[in-house]
């Protein structure tokens, strides 16, 4: 019998993501459910203060696992980890903030051999040297929060859902983000459709905090519309996948700039895509004839694609054939 990979999973005990209490257990689902469940690997879980030794690793691991790229959910000081000789992969966190923190610092400090993410290759690039490796792994959807939905039938049909965070339309801040593009400011630069479509009668808006359905409880959320728009500029989150899977008929932005195809849906048979110049007439269509047994169809095929193909298991499964590529 092949002998399971062993992984050292290092993160800091304050970390709030990984607490099934926060508003986003996503990540939590990934890295302390998905992971155990998979038959070719054995993690053991280091909650560390802000510094780690790693010789205790030495000879008893095969893989360090580090919960993100820099020292805010990692503890800053890995000490020796230039002499333990064991490969570290670890999870890209927000790219936006690299400039801000420094992170490219930590490639080095960690001693990172791969990071991974949900993200394209071209757009982890934008941010970090060519040189450094990387690998799309689409984590995010936990199957057993979408076993069951509502029937499509019973859900609110005049509507359609947008959530999450959106930018300011006041004129400064429109004049602010046309000149100066804050990417770390206001989110109208990373979710410009998806702020736009707040402005329209039938559009149903909710932020991220503004509703009981955080966390776990975000599928029933979903499940009440039989429609929603997953809208992001530079590339795609993770709600791409939760609302087809949630069994919504989903407006999704896909665009040349956001390379939201490499997720795999197809438009009018797993999703309807949409885009700044067409997003009302896809909306109005639906709207028209929302009873229309092809939108059901299409809902139904985007929850498959996405239960089948976009899940956490497959998640795991991609990121322990890297781990089997680094150990060649």
């Amino acid at each position: 019998m092949k002998k399971k990979i062993r992984i050292a999973f290092i993160y800091k005990k304050s970390n709030v993501f990984l607490d099934l209490k926060h508003y986003d257990t996503t990540y939590y689902h990934f890295f302390m459910d998905a992971l155990k469940r998979n038959q070719k690997i054995s993690v053991t879980y280091f909650p560390s203060d802000n510094s780690f030794d790693t010789a205790k690793l030495k000879g008893k691991f095969d893989i360090i696992l580090l919960y993100e790229n820099w020292n805010h959910n990692v503890p800053d000081k890995l000490i020796g980890i230039e002499n333990v000789g064991i490969p570290v992969i670890a999870r890209c966190g927000d790219f936006h903030a690299v400039k801000r923190y420094d992170i490219i610092s930590y490639h080095d400090k960690y001693k990172i051999d791969y990071y991974f993410g949900f993200n394209t290759k071209n757009f982890f690039h934008e941010f970090y040297p060519k040189k450094f490796n990387y690998k799309t792994v689409l984590f995010g959807l936990e199957p057993s929060l979408y076993e069951s939905v509502g029937p499509f039938k019973d859900r609110i049909s005049n509507k359609i859902l947008n959530s999450g965070a959106i930018g300011n339309l006041s004129l400064y801040s429109k004049m602010i983000n046309k000149f100066k593009k804050p990417v770390d400011g206001n989110p109208f630069y990373g979710y410009r459709l998806r702020t736009l479509c707040t402005q329209l009668p039938y559009v149903d808006y909710t932020s991220t905090l503004a509703h009981e359905y955080i966390g776990d409880k975000y599928p029933k959320l979903l499940q009440k519309y039989r429609s929603a728009i997953a809208a992001t500029t530079f590339t795609p989150t993770i709600k791409y996948w939760e609302i087809p899977a949630a069994g919504c008929l989903t407006f999704m932005e896909i665009t040349k700039l956001n390379e939201g195809h490499y997720l795999g849906f197809q438009d009018g048979e797993t999703a309807i895509f949409i885009n700044e110049k067409n997003y009302k007439e896809k909306f109005n269509e639906y709207l028209s004839d929302p009873n229309n047994p092809k939108w059901e169809i299409i809902a139904n095929q985007g929850r498959k694609h996405a239960l089948e193909n976009l899940n956490n298991d497959k998640a795991v499964i991609s990121l322990v054939e890297l781990m089997e590529e680094i150990l060649k």
